[in-house]
């Protein structure tokens, strides 16, 4: 542990002595009631000093398998949901939508981090900046994880000027429905069922595809081919530079 801590202190060795350091880092974690450990606190003033050389990235750029410090506002909260783990611990998840002016994707906190939301420290409209955070392909488009080496710092003081939050041209689809794929479950991170399933929808603007998760599935079954629907309250992400359509809690879907 102490390793990594004066590891990223090398970063800065030239800006403040050891016991300086060690002092910053125990104020860190006194005034944020230990939410932190060392490494987190160490990183968070290597950051604010400038010398955190990650990827800063904006949200449309973003890719499978990256690290990289992303800012953003928080535009939605889920709920939170309790799972068991193998090991017979229980864990935390709470999905959150993290926004810029260039795209939106699911910021996902655990277990710990799971407490910042149930103590309104961060809520819906809060500017996060997510250091060293890393993006993998989730459920429902890519996400932003905040790992072992990972930060969030919210409110930050150098948050750029022009974030704002994403605004999708289109927050509804009304067409024929021209197709619908076979509905697929899995397991998610945290062990609980999930179904997926797409549909092709023609609309005024040519044919678009939208993802349904979970609950969505079962209500687009209500539905069959040639019908003309509404779905409103979707959900449009970036991915690999192309947007996708994907359904969220409050989506709805309706016959026109």
């Amino acid at each position: 542990m102490d390793k990594n801590k004066y590891q990223l202190y090398e970063k800065i060795k030239d800006l403040k002595t050891k016991e300086e350091f060690d002092q910053e880092i125990n104020l860190i974690q006194k005034e944020n009631d230990y939410l932190f450990d060392e490494e987190t606190a160490a990183l968070l003033i290597v950051d604010e000093l400038g010398r955190n050389k990650e990827n800063i990235c904006k949200i449309a750029a973003i890719e499978h398998g990256m690290e990289c410090t992303v800012f953003g506002k928080i535009s939605y909260i889920d709920k939170l949901r309790k799972f068991n783990r193998k090991n017979g611990t229980q864990g935390r998840v709470i999905n959150l939508e993290l926004s810029d002016e260039t795209g939106s994707c699911r910021l996902a906190l655990w277990d710990k981090d799971v407490d910042l939301v149930e103590k309104r420290i961060i809520k819906k409209g809060t500017n996060v900046k997510i250091i060293n955070g890393y993006v993998k392909d989730g459920f429902s488009g890519l996400e932003i994880n905040v790992g072992r080496w990972g930060l969030i710092d919210i409110n930050p003081e150098n948050i750029p000027e022009t974030i704002e939050e994403y605004i999708p041209p289109s927050d509804e689809i009304t067409g024929e429905i021209i197709k619908k794929e076979p509905t697929k479950a899995f397991f998610k991170d945290d062990g609980e069922f999930g179904f997926v399933t797409r549909v092709k929808i023609d609309t005024k603007d040519g044919v678009k595809q939208i993802t349904l998760w979970d609950k969505k599935v079962k209500e687009i079954q209500n539905f069959k081919q040639g019908d003309k629907i509404n779905i409103k309250n979707i959900n449009i992400k970036q991915k690999n530079g192309k947007k996708e359509i994907h359904s969220k809690n409050k989506t709805t879907i309706k016959r026109v």
